[in-house]
């Protein structure tokens, strides 16, 4: 059973659904989506229509940002090595290609360094600051990491090593003791825009940097298609500052990418095609991401930096395998795991999943954690045994908080960090009882039933005659779609078949709609995969309510994508 969730308005809205819908000429329901969307005012509407680069805020309202740019002018002046350190995700591997290459472009002394993810885990590692002494680097520049390095950054001054810190996940109250640290989300910012992923907060900083020194960002703006691969395979809201970023990312990755990027379109399966938010989430970032996953990050950003076109090509040939490996590992400890909890009777009574085997590969437990957490609806946490620590990933259910969970246990824990949607932990091996125990405890104590079941979000209520061209035209405009912008859901009521709803399939599974609704709009088309249960009731003319998106073919011509449907009430 899926619950249908309708977006209500309050009083305040819809005066502003109205005022947005009079002074811009729209139809209505395409000013509630806008509203919805947290757009207030015509104004606020019109730059969400048509998002410009000089809406981006100024990078100098971020915290402690005059002192990075002092500190690496600073640099640049006296000629000082400088590593730039990530995260070995594709919000790491991205922001460290990013400010590498650009800095490059004014000094040569700059090296990069990604950590081993088997052997010094994610984040700063004692390993990463001796990799920075040996090669003589006075400066490290963090991405994607950093704010809660504050025993690392303590060793790093032994040596002279001074650290600006680009991070975009919770800050704990004691912060590193760098020179700057860059972050959003640290308590005391200003910056306007508190949701960018960490090759968005590295970009931020280039933008000052370049402000400072009175450079032309032209060649910094050529490399948001590297910050657009990062907004959406991080998962961070497409809303505010992230929407233009990922706007001209886009245009960016579809014109004109980087010759990195251009290998991994082609090798996905994209080229010649109009990519699109979901094209990276599913197709570039996961073969981006499996170099770190299942072998080194580093062999990531030599790609993303390639200027030689064979090296280039070898690479990315070298990386699709690796995502080959990562997704046979998936599958095969995904089936495990459901065979594990299968034979665990306790499970079904519990409001948290959480499993742990020594044996299982760092590099894709978070991928199966988040396969768990869309099946089985609960809070989940998968782990294994890296180096004698218990390591993993959490990954949580839709408006559950589960950085506040896995917070409240962190008296058991090595370290932990993240946000709202998806942590990671370490803990000792004697403390994941009693972690497992008090996990659950909280998730039972917090969680809402609603949270517990599939549930779809629909936007508003639409007759079939209101989708006219012009409606999709606009609505195409509300692109790119994403997390708090997510591609609106519609339901329209009174459905009945129009002649020729069939099924499809190998085994007649789905089902390939021809319906209408009475609104005396002409016959659309639909497809409803896994829905084959429901020809019986519409081809004996009972009315059904679908709620469904709206897909433009290539023809030029409109398909509902169906997600649910439910036979009316007589």
């Amino acid at each position: 059973m899926v619950n249908w969730n309708f977006f209500t308005l309050t009083n305040r809205q819809k005066d502003q659904k109205e005022q947005i819908a009079k002074d811009l000429g729209i139809y209505p329901v395409l000013a509630q989506l806008l509203v919805q969307r947290g757009v207030e005012n015509t104004h606020e509407a019109r730059c969400f229509f048509h998002p410009r680069l000089t809406d981006l805020h100024n990078p100098f309202l971020m915290r402690d940002m005059d002192k990075a740019v002092e500190r690496l002018n600073d640099a640049l002046r006296k000629r000082e090595s400088i590593l730039i350190y990530g995260d070995y995700d594709v919000d790491g591997t991205t922001a460290v290609s990013l400010v590498y290459k650009y800095l490059r472009q004014f000094h040569q002394e700059v090296l990069y360094y990604l950590p081993d993810r088997d052997n010094e885990g994610s984040g700063v590692s004692y390993q990463g600051i001796d990799y920075a002494r040996e090669h003589g680097c006075s400066l490290i520049i963090t991405l994607d990491c950093g704010i809660k390095a504050v025993e690392k950054v303590e060793y790093a001054k032994q040596f002279g090593i001074d650290f600006i810190i680009c991070d975009h996940h919770n800050a704990d109250e004691k912060l590193p003791d760098a020179v700057a640290v860059l972050d959003p989300k640290r308590e005391g910012c200003p910056y306007p825009y508190k949701h960018l992923c960490g090759c968005g907060v590295g970009f931020k900083f280039m933008q000052a940097f370049a402000q400072s020194n009175g450079i032309e960002t032209n060649s910094l703006i050529a490399m948001l298609d590297l910050v657009a691969v990062s907004i959406a395979s991080d998962i961070v809201p497409i809303t505010g500052e992230n929407r233009i970023l990922a706007y001209y990312g886009l245009k960016q990755l579809n014109a004109n990418p980087s010759l990195g990027l251009k290998n991994v379109i082609r090798i996905a399966g994209l080229a010649n095609k109009e990519m699109l938010i979901s094209d990276i989430v599913f197709k570039i970032g996961p073969r981006i991401n499996a170099s770190g996953r299942i072998k080194q990050a580093r062999d990531a950003v030599e790609l993303l930096i390639a200027n030689d076109a064979e090296f280039a090509r070898q690479r990315c040939q070298e990386i699709d395998h690796q995502n080959d490996v990562r997704k046979g590992l998936d599958k095969s400890i995904t089936e495990e795991v459901l065979e594990k909890l299968k034979k665990d009777e306790s499970q079904k009574e519990k409001a948290s999943v959480v499993v742990y085997d020594p044996n299982w590969h760092k590099g894709v437990i978070a991928i199966v954690a988040s396969r768990l957490s869309e099946k089985f609806y609960r809070p989940t946490i998968v782990l294994t045994q890296s180096n004698g620590v218990i390591t993993g990933s959490a990954r949580s259910v839709p408006g559950f908080d589960i950085y506040a969970a896995v917070e409240s246990c962190k008296d058991l824990l090595e370290n932990f960090g993240g946000h709202i949607y998806a942590v990671g932990l370490a803990m000792k091996e004697e403390n994941l009882e009693l972690f497992t125990e008090r996990f659950e405890e909280y998730v039972r104590q917090n969680i809402k039933p609603e949270q517990q079941m599939p549930q779809i979000d629909i936007d508003a209520y639409l007759d079939f005659s209101d989708i006219t061209p012009r409606f999709c035209r606009l609505l195409r405009q509300f692109n790119p779609f994403g997390p708090e912008n997510a591609k609106p859901i519609f339901c329209t009521k009174g459905v009945v078949d129009a002649g020729n709803t069939h099924l499809v399939g190998r085994e007649n599974e789905h089902l390939k709609l021809e319906v209408t609704d009475g609104s005396g709009s002409s016959v659309i088309n639909g497809i409803a995969f896994r829905k084959g249960a429901y020809l019986q009731p519409i081809k004996e003319g009972k009315p059904v309510s679908i709620c469904y998106t709206i897909e433009e073919t290539r023809f030029n011509s409109v398909q509902l994508m169906v997600q649910d449907i439910k036979v009316d009430e007589e």
